[in-house]
């Protein structure tokens, strides 16, 4: 907008001496800061003083929670597109770094013997947490994105035909369909997508109708980023395997925030992304059922996945090793293990209860803001929300809303498509805005977030 000033970001750290990364950062200081007038404030949202939340209790453990930025509290509501990481996982991946850094699988030395268990330890972990039968079926890859596109280039141009179906729906993360898209283009199958129904939530009904002795596989999100939506796994497994279809799990926004149980979800691929889950960036994990990763041929050649090689030829190893080809992220595994504790010492059901309530407060809140329009189901008694928003409000434009409430307020949330293009044109709309929360955040967060917003508003319509 021209003629409006807007200020360089600037940073202060609430903890007045530095705090090692082994510490647990527990810092508890009183926070004032300005803001704009506005019809809404902290105070009169909030209901009278309640037990300390889980989300009071986490955040000693997020160093980066307790800073300032542009001046005011940092309010951090961005947790879809990255969370935060805890003290523990910081110290796992630096602890690695500094004790024991080697390659894994391959010297027989000391640091390498200690790298490699803990390596290993790790795919234990994470199997341990999504209920796997055997950590075999654990593939580590650099992300989820890495890893649809290993089911795609591996699974998919060895078992899709000419004419043969893939379902989607319209509400599915760019990940999850642009590598369908192009096996798609090499090998003839077909793309059918779901759309919405009046809910704003992917037809159930006609997913199940779309489904037939054509369809060789489903590929759908677990819960939406953009429309705070999950989708029935249990049953549209056992509708496509009634077929003989496999299925592909996004569970990269439920892994995160429930408990997620591969045996009793039955689908034959699921994926996830470490930095979502308070781990680290640079890896995610496949998890494939052993029948299929043993027929599956590898996604990459190089080291690391091979048996034997010969001038003419190769033999490879068994999975996982034949999917993790070259040096992988040890470092990262080690501390997404580290994460996995992390969350199981908490308890899974717990952050899904505690985020259950965040999600109808946040929601209810949101929707009290005049000219807001939020995407995706009403709660209610039958409809549980993941804690997230994506809106929009009348006559201004998201990444305007997100900027003023960065450098005006310290509240960081995401503005953009959300890698769903697909969906924000189904919908409508170009881009919107959301705010998505996890654990570490609390009714509070909420309500800085609802003034600020109520503040933004206010200042952009007073030009119009």
């Amino acid at each position: 907008m021209e003629g409006v000033a807007m200020k360089l970001p600037s940073f202060k750290t609430l903890s007045p001496t530095p705090i090692s990364v082994a510490s647990t950062f527990s810092i508890r200081r009183s926070f004032s800061f300005a803001r704009r007038s506005s019809s809404l404030s902290a105070a009169t949202i909030t209901a009278d003083s309640e037990p300390v939340s889980l989300g009071h209790r986490a955040r000693k453990d997020f160093r980066i929670l307790h800073q300032e930025v542009n001046g005011s509290k940092l309010v951090y509501l961005d947790s879809a597109a990255t969370s935060q990481k805890p003290a523990a996982v910081l110290e796992a991946l630096q602890t690695y770094y500094e004790f024991y850094n080697s390659n894994v699988h391959r010297g027989i030395h000391y640091l390498s013997a200690k790298a490699t268990d803990e390596f290993e330890l790790a795919r234990k972990k994470v199997a341990r947490f999504i209920n796997a039968s055997d950590s075999r079926e654990i593939v580590f890859t650099r992300n989820a994105t890495e890893a649809i596109n290993l089911v795609a280039y591996s699974w998919g141009l060895s078992n899709l035909k000419p004419g043969d179906e893939v379902i989607l729906t319209v509400a599915e993360h760019h990940s999850c369909i642009v590598p369908w898209q192009i096996v798609s283009q090499k090998t003839g199958a077909v793309l059918k997508f779901v759309t919405l129904n009046e809910d704003e939530t992917p037809d159930i009904d006609m997913l199940r109708e779309m489904i037939s002795e054509k369809t060789k596989l489903v590929a759908v999100h677990h819960v939406s980023n953009v429309l705070a939506s999950s989708l029935p796994i249990e049953e549209i497994v056992v509708w496509a395997h009634e077929v003989g279809a496999k299925v592909l799990v996004d569970a990269c926004q439920s892994v995160p925030h429930m408990v997620v149980d591969v045996q009793k979800l039955n689908a034959d691929f699921l994926v996830a992304s470490s930095h979502k889950m308070c781990g680290p960036t640079g890896i995610g994990f496949l998890y494939g059922k052993s029948d299929l990763l043993l027929a599956m041929p590898p996604f990459l050649g190089g080291g690391e996945m091979i048996s034997d090689v010969f001038l003419d030829h190769s033999t490879y190893a068994e999975p996982p090793s034949r999917f993790e080809a070259g040096t992988p992220a040890i470092g990262e595994a080690i501390a997404l293990g580290a994460a996995c504790d992390y969350l199981s010492d908490i308890g899974m059901p717990k952050i899904h209860e505690y985020e259950v309530e965040l999600a109808k407060y946040l929601y209810e809140t949101l929707a009290s803001v005049p000219d807001v329009r939020i995407y995706g189901p009403r709660p209610s008694e039958s409809v549980q929300r993941a804690a997230l928003c994506s809106f929009n409000v009348e006559g201004l434009h998201p990444t305007d809303l997100a900027t003023f409430l960065d450098q005006q307020h310290g509240v960081a949330i995401r503005s953009g498509h959300h890698c769903a293009q697909p969906l924000h044109r189904y919908l409508g709309v170009n881009a919107s805005a959301r705010a998505s929360l996890y654990f570490y955040n609390t009714k509070e967060d909420v309500d800085s977030f609802i003034v600020a917003l109520a503040d933004t508003v206010s200042f952009f319509n007073s030009f119009k």
